[in-house]
């Protein structure tokens, strides 16, 4: 029998092996962030185990960052890294167990479908053969990696450039939220498509700053939360600072430049099995203006996508007592504008459940693409 081998070493790789010595009970521990406690994510190699019932305990998934993400949570796997499905799973409180006959000898696991580095760099690639894309390098992060800015707006429209709404959009705060890369790929992918008349309409009257990685040093490491220095960026936008959290002051430092008329930062969500948004309105600024247009957004989406809702979500904040370190709050009370929070689930949505694929990064694609429509809808009120 082909001896049992398991690898990380490659782009988000993470696992700690306990046991390899039965195919039936492979031991494994989930790996916490590179300088801090979050344990959540996984992404690994097993080879060796074609045809052999495979039975794998996550012994450590009830001592996780986030436990609430494992009832009716499920493992997924490839074995082309193109093409993920998902895998019967079990969690008892405190070990998570999958199961497995693997038809090749090399199959990948991880916690939700992987978005490599190499493939962001192919839609900063995909995005720069348009002629309505800048490029901008921001600056780096601690690891050494390019922080890439993508300002896209269609310069021969007849709006002035001043009138133009600003619309920034943000992904991969937390690095192993994959989903949200997906997210801004369909998003892209539509905004840029010379025969979609939304993309037309809102090209000519919008400039658009999309950061589709906030967090690249976090996702090569396979962290789930934080970046190379353990800071979870979505908590460092009251102070940032270029030893610890450099990518948001970069971020920061461009916002205040350009300003802001509608923000969207999209994350995913561990326990909920729905996509939702959060916004402000625990904000001192928050206003009935900014309730109408949230509301407005919303109905919108809700409109233009039914895997996309509004029954289930985070509970509100109360009056005041907003956290302005998270990206969606601080954006809002200092840009008096609509900002929100987009989450999707690492599971499936309950609302429209995929048994073979669950929550995945096409259907990622697919809400990103869609959220043009509301964006459309808000437009001419945002100012």
């Amino acid at each position: 029998m082909t001896q049992l081998h398991i690898s990380t070493a490659f782009d988000s790789g993470a696992i700690e092996v306990v046991s390899l010595a039965d195919h039936r009970d492979i031991q494994l521990k989930i790996k916490p962030d590179n300088a801090s406690e979050f344990a959540q994510w996984f992404h690994f190699r097993l080879q060796g185990a074609a045809g052999l019932p495979v039975s794998m305990r996550f012994l450590n998934a009830g001592s996780s960052a986030y436990p609430k993400g494992w009832p009716d949570y499920r493992v997924v796997a490839s074995y082309d890294r193109q093409h993920w499905f998902r895998l019967p799973t079990s969690f008892d409180g405190q070990v998570m167990t999958t199961q497995l006959t693997p038809l090749a000898q090399s199959v990948y696991f991880a916690y939700f479908e992987p978005y490599s580095y190499e493939r962001h760099l192919d839609l900063i690639g995909f995005a720069t053969e348009s002629d309505k894309v800048e490029v901008e390098h921001l600056g780096q992060t601690l690891d050494g990696r390019d922080m890439t800015l993508l300002r896209i707006t269609d310069e021969e429209s007849t709006t002035p450039l001043a009138q133009k709404k600003k619309v920034w959009l943000i992904a991969r705060q937390h690095p192993g939220e994959t989903m949200a890369e997906w997210f801004v790929e369909g998003f892209l992918e539509r905004l840029l498509d010379s025969d979609d008349p939304v993309s037309r309409v809102l090209l000519g009257q919008c400039v658009f700053h999309v950061v589709p990685n906030m967090n690249p040093d976090g996702a090569a490491r396979g962290n789930l939360r934080t970046n190379a220095a353990g800071a979870n960026l979505n908590r460092e936008w009251g102070n940032p600072t270029p030893e610890r959290s450099p990518e948001v002051l970069l971020v920061r430092q461009k916002m205040q430049a350009t300003g802001v008329d509608l923000f969207l930062d999209a994350h995913g969500d561990e326990a909920l099995p729905y996509n939702f948004v959060a916004g402000c309105e625990g904000n001192p600024g928050y206003t009935p203006r900014l309730e109408a247009l949230e509301n407005a957004f919303k109905q919108a989406w809700i409109s233009a996508s039914p895997d996309f809702q509004d029954k289930f979500g985070y509970e509100r904040d109360k009056a005041g007592e907003g956290n302005l370190t998270l990206a969606t709050n601080w954006v809002g009370q200092n840009f008096d504008c609509l900002s929100y929070t987009i989450e999707m689930p690492f599971k499936d949505n309950a609302n429209l459940p995929d048994e073979e694929y669950g929550w995945s990064g096409e259907r990622s694609k697919k809400l990103g693409a869609s959220v043009l429509q509301p964006i459309l809808a808000v437009l001419d009120q945002v100012r």
